[in-house]
């Protein structure tokens, strides 16, 4: 960030809820944040309103946990260079082509191509065309025979475009489309069968696949108009935990981090993987149905030793006592997260920032205060906390119910708040 040591934030947190961060009537899906649903997504308005209170002079910008990209497009609005990365390939896919400008003269050619290809193709018998099928695990008990026969036309069409951008925006629509057109609940993010499947209309495969590119294009259209600025934006899979690489960020690089990173492990939170595996399987990556394995906390750790947080030590005592087996869960994602945190924390400039919008969930009746943790663990590696932001959570794609005690019955409300947590590298 330019001349960024020499800028000074002071610290002035409390635990008020700050109501002006809700953008209760914000239309979130401005520009191409209209691309594809997700789960727990930051909001634009959120990524936007830091960036223009702590963003002002940078010029590059990292996303650790990057998902579809949020705050990588808000970057791009402002010429701010972004990079960021993601460890499930939807998601990458997703938010490389959110900032992709692509000529609008060229897409609209594909589409009128494909436009009338899908009018002649719905004139033809099923049985006249040879399509294969991808390997999508228990296809039959997700998707009618029917709509198998016209995602897998859709799929042929995709697979023959040879420009990677157009291909790109094309696999962004057919991607929700699969999830749309199956017989997966619509507000369940883990893999769930909706029980009215046998009862459902026959779904307007074309049909909804043509709506999506056609909304998809207007929110390219917006984004192109309103980049008035040069900017560069990669994607990567590295893995935090593990390291960065210097070749992609080299150490102080950084003037500011913006990012949302997970709740806690995929398996017990959010399931990345698992809302994300049939759309996957369809696009033929490989191993779709790991992903949530991979993602922090995925794997159980013997660790025994304290954490460099005297509360997140504090907190994990007090799970312990509440189970044993359960704890164990939670040691295995802030591992992680203490030393992802150490990793990015490395790729910031003196006077840089890190800025985490994080939730504090509850297991086992304990609930778990990660923005103090946050707070904590930039602190062990050089930054001064800043302040924290209170926000309430309005209008985020969340489970409105989960089951801290993983007892069949028992259910709790999610969080209702995020923690908008701002370091300082000294």
């Amino acid at each position: 960030m330019k001349n960024q040591p020499n800028i000074l934030f002071h610290d002035h947190s409390d635990n008020v809820i700050d109501e002006s961060w809700d953008f209760r009537k914000a239309n979130t899906k401005e520009y191409t944040h209209c691309f594809h649903a997700y789960p727990a997504m930051m909001i634009p308005q959120v990524a936007r309103r830091i960036l223009d209170k702590y963003g002002t002079n940078a010029k590059t910008l990292f996303d650790p946990y990057c998902g579809t990209g949020t705050s990588l497009v808000e970057a791009n609005l402002k010429g701010i260079n972004a990079v960021g990365t993601d460890l499930n390939p939807l998601a990458r896919l997703i938010a490389i082509t959110k900032t992709t400008k692509i000529d609008i003269q060229v897409l609209d050619l594909f589409l009128h191509d494909f436009i009338n290809y899908f009018f002649s193709v719905s004139f033809q018998s099923e049985n006249t065309r040879s399509i294969i099928i991808p390997e999508v695990k228990n296809i039959d008990f997700w998707f009618s025979k029917s709509v198998q026969q016209k995602l897998g036309t859709l799929k042929a069409y995709i697979d023959k475009i040879n420009n990677t951008s157009i291909k790109n925006f094309f696999k962004v629509a057919f991607s929700e489309t699969v999830r749309d057109v199956s017989f997966q609940k619509q507000r369940e993010f883990k893999l769930v069968r909706r029980k009215d499947f046998d009862s459902m209309t026959e779904p307007d495969v074309y049909g909804i696949m043509i709506t999506k590119l056609s909304r998809n294009k207007q929110g390219l259209m917006d984004f192109d108009k309103s980049c008035r600025n040069e900017y560069t934006t990669s994607i990567h899979a590295f893995n935090t935990v593990e390291g960065i690489p210097e070749n992609i960020l080299p150490k102080n690089s950084v003037d500011i981090v913006l990012t949302s990173p997970p709740y806690g492990d995929s398996r017990t939170t959010v399931a990345y993987g698992q809302y994300s595996r049939l759309s996957s399987e369809w696009l033929g990556y490989i191993n779709a149905n790991q992903v949530d394995n991979k993602l922090m906390g995925g794997k159980k750790t013997t660790r025994v030793e304290c954490f460099r947080s005297d509360i997140l030590n504090d907190t994990i005592s007090k799970i312990n006592k509440e189970d044993n087996s359960r704890v164990k869960d939670v040691i295995s994602f802030y591992e992680d997260y203490e030393m992802s945190i150490k990793n990015v924390a490395s790729t910031i400039k003196k006077g840089g920032l890190a800025c985490y919008v994080v939730g504090n969930r509850t297991v086992k009746g304990v609930k778990i205060p990660t923005d103090k943790i946050t707070s904590e663990l930039f602190k062990e590696n050089n930054f001064s906390h800043i302040e924290t932001i209170i926000r309430n959570i309005p209008n985020k794609r969340m489970p409105l119910k989960n089951s801290p005690t993983n007892e069949i019955g028992k259910t709790a409300s999610t969080m209702k708040n995020e923690y908008i947590v701002i370091c300082q590298k000294n």
